[in-house]
C-alpha cells in the first residue's frame, strides 16, 4: 500500500509534468472510461470531460438518436472534431467513445496533445457491463455478443497503440486509478528523461 503523502506528492506533479497535454482514456464500451475517468481526475486535481457527453450537446441529440437519424459515418465524423476541440483545453481527464481510438486523424491528434491510456477490459468483464446498458448503438444487432467479439478483434490491436494499457476489471475503482497514476508517473519520467537527452546532445553539439 502507497503511503498517503506519497501518493498527494505524485499526483501534483503529473499534472506539471503533462503541461498543456490532456490524459485521454480509450478503449470499448463498458471499459470504465466514465467512471474510473472522473475519479482519476478528481486525484488529478484536473477537469473531466466526457467527448460523448460534449458530442451530444453539439448536435442537441443522443448519442443513439445521431446514429439513427445520421448514420455511424456522420457520428464518426463530429466525434473526430469534437476531440480535435476538446485536446485544445488540456490539461484534462478526457473519455472517448469506444470507436474514437480508431480514427487515424485522432490517434495523431491524441499523440500530439495527450497521453493515451487504453482500459483493457476481458470479453467476459464487457459482456456483463454492457448488458445493463440499452443505449450502445454499436450492439443494437441480432446478436450482441457476436458483435462485441468482432468488435473486440478489430479494435483491440488498434488500442494497442496507446502510451499506456491499464487492465480494467472487477476490482474497486479506487485501485486502478492508482495503477494509472504509477504508469502516468514512469511515462512522464521516462519522456522527459528522453527530451532531457535530446536538450543536453543539441547543447553538446
Amino acid at each position: 500500500m502507497r503511503h498517503p503523502q506519497a501518493t498527494i506528492s505524485a499526483d501534483r506533479a503529473i499534472p506539471a509534468a503533462l503541461g498543456s497535454r490532456s490524459v485521454v482514456l480509450v478503449g470499448m464500451m463498458g471499459a470504465g472510461k466514465s467512471s474510473i475517468g472522473r475519479k482519476l481526475a478528481q486525484a488529478l486535481e484536473i477537469p473531466f470531460v466526457d467527448a460523448d457527453t460534449e458530442i451530444e450537446a453539439a448536435a442537441g441529440m443522443s448519442i443513439p438518436e445521431i446514429f439513427a437519424t445520421h448514420g455511424e459515418p456522420y457520428f464518426r465524423a463530429g466525434e473526430a472534431r469534437v476531440i480535435a476541440r476538446l485536446l485544445e483545453g488540456g490539461p484534462q481527464v478526457l473519455a472517448t467513445g469506444g470507436g474514437a481510438f480508431m480514427r487515424e486523424e485522432t490517434r495523431q491528434a491524441v499523440s500530439a496533445k495527450g497521453v493515451s491510456i487504453w482500459l483493457k477490459a476481458d470479453f467476459d468483464v464487457l459482456l456483463r457491463r454492457i448488458k445493463r446498458r440499452s443505449d450502445r448503438p454499436m450492439l443494437k444487432t441480432d446478436n450482441p455478443t457476436t458483435t462485441l467479439q468482432a468488435l473486440i478483434a478489430e479494435r483491440y490491436p488498434v488500442y494497442a497503440e496507446a502510451d499506456i494499457t491499464v487492465l480494467s476489471r472487477d476490482v474497486p475503482h479506487e485501485t486502478i486509478v492508482g495503477e494509472i497514476l504509477t504508469a502516468l508517473s514512469d511515462r512522464l519520467a521516462a519522456s522527459a528523461k528522453v527530451s532531457d537527452g535530446v536538450l543536453a546532445g543539441g547543447r553538446a553539439s
